[in-house]
């Protein structure tokens, strides 16, 4: 048999080429008006997108009214000098612990107002003091424990000393989770109308309450109604019972 003559492979050669030139063309992404409108979409949707989560970003004190924000501004100058008073009166207690010039007196002194405090603190005992009343009725059954959780984060960030929700201590193990006919707070469940006593200074509880985008405007978005009434001597009288820590030991 003889080899085959080149000449006769040109043909083919050719036509091959010409088909795969066809697909090429085929593949290539053509510049028409569908494509460059869908460009078009695209690059305003990512600008709307970038414009939403920057305006998410400043929304807050600059999205309040005068008023809102002097009242934020005198909280927060409140707060301040009643951190200062606090820190003066410990260093009064530090140098007379450093001097002795009460001899032991004001070393128990110390101690039982460190002792005091830790127990309120740690939810064993009862606390007093100005704060306010909150009260949230449900009457749709929509208030969720992520949401009772907000409100008391929000309490805390607001100075809250010490909380109650229902009859319910709340302290820094406290945990929440949701139940068939209310919220489970520590294994007690908490049912409608939810009553939230906090100690603290009562127009700066209650003005963290009312900030806009905060918890007062999300519990009347989903139905509810939400009541704060300010005291000057509030009584927090419910009590925690301290577990043993399973894992948690002290460091030598």
């Amino acid at each position: 048999m003889s080899p085959a003559d080149p000449s006769q492979t040109g043909p083919d050669t050719g036509e091959d080429n010409f088909v795969w030139q066809r697909l090429a063309l085929m593949a290539r992404p053509r510049a028409t008006k569908a494509n460059a409108l869908a460009a078009l979409l695209a690059i305003l949707l990512g600008f709307a997108v970038a414009t939403q989560v920057r305006q998410n970003q400043v929304l807050g004190l600059e999205s309040l009214r005068q008023s809102e924000l002097v009242t934020i501004l005198d909280n927060a100058s409140l707060l301040s000098a009643r951190l200062d008073q606090n820190a003066r009166e410990l260093q009064a207690t530090r140098d007379e612990l450093i001097s002795g010039s009460t001899s032991g007196a004001a070393a128990l002194t110390a101690a039982q107002e460190r002792l005091d405090t830790l127990r309120m603190l740690a939810g064993t005992a009862q606390a007093h003091g100005p704060g306010i009343r909150m009260t949230i009725s449900d009457p749709g059954a929509k208030v969720t424990a992520p949401l009772l959780l907000d409100a008391i984060e929000e309490l805390r960030d607001a100075g809250a000393e010490a909380i109650q929700v229902g009859s319910v201590r709340v302290v820094a193990s406290t945990y929440f989770g949701q139940a068939g006919s209310g919220v489970e707070i520590d294994g007690t469940t908490v049912t409608n109308p939810y009553v939230i006593l906090a100690i603290g200074d009562p127009q700066t509880l209650s003005s963290a309450m009312e900030i806009p985008g905060g918890l007062s405007e999300n519990v009347r978005q989903l139905g509810a109604s939400i009541t704060t009434n300010q005291s000057t001597d509030l009584v927090v009288g419910a009590l925690h019972t301290l577990r043993e820590p399973r894992y948690a030991r002290p460091v030598p």
